[in-house]
């Protein structure tokens, strides 16, 4: 009776919330998966590209340009702590969506921002959050809403850039600096946090108040 108690209890116990993924272009990824891995909820952010007609291409190639993919972040979460709205508003409170050429110091195609659905609820949500941006800036919001397609991994080197204790030989920040600090010293000099405070004020969560 025991063995059947147990299977019976297995049967009726309730599923874990299947992980989720959403894909957008926010700048250097590096910053964008900085900040969403701080986000509750969201249990990996992976950096790579999308949107462009290359197969596999390399961080060289989509920096030199011409492949037409964006720098992207593949966000992985669990829907039952933060929705789909919560994540796309998160977004719009981490970028400027008034530059069309880039983000902050970075500028070029590879650079612009976008969200990229897969699903009806997707876009639903990302439009409400952008209308809910403009609203709340006043002016219109240039990240374009766009049909998902392959997303490719950037290599290892660009994964977990802004928490790895490995270090850069020789870098515009430095030389022998851990990508940790070199990744915190681009982010200042680039200017994101100050922008995003000029633009958001507290809402954002993100800039270093």
């Amino acid at each position: 009776m025991r063995t059947l108690t147990l299977a019976l209890a297995v049967c009726v116990a309730p599923l874990a919330a299947q992980a989720e993924t959403i894909t957008v272009a926010g700048g250097c990824f590096w910053c964008v998966e900085a900040d969403f891995e701080k986000v509750d909820g969201v249990s990996e952010v992976v950096s790579g590209f999308t949107g462009g007609t290359v197969e596999n291409p390399t961080y060289e190639q989509v920096v030199r340009g011409g492949t037409g993919h964006y720098e992207a972040a593949e966000i992985e979460y669990d829907p039952a702590e933060v929705d789909l709205r919560q994540l796309y508003d998160l977004f719009f409170l981490s970028i400027d969506p008034l530059d069309a050429g880039g983000q902050f110091c970075d500028r070029g195609d590879s650079y612009r921002t976008a969200i990229f659905v897969e699903t009806e609820e997707q876009r639903q949500a990302a439009e409400a959050a952008k209308a809910a941006a403009q609203e709340q800036l006043g002016q219109e919001i240039v990240t374009p809403i766009l049909e998902a397609g392959p997303f490719y991994a950037a290599d290892e080197y660009h994964q977990d850039y802004y928490r790895s204790d490995d270090r850069i030989a020789i870098s515009s920040v430095g030389l022998a600096v851990p990508k940790s600090v070199a990744y915190e010293r681009y982010r200042e000099r680039c200017g994101r946090d100050a922008r995003l405070e000029q633009l958001w004020g507290d809402a954002t969560p993100f800039a270093d108040h």
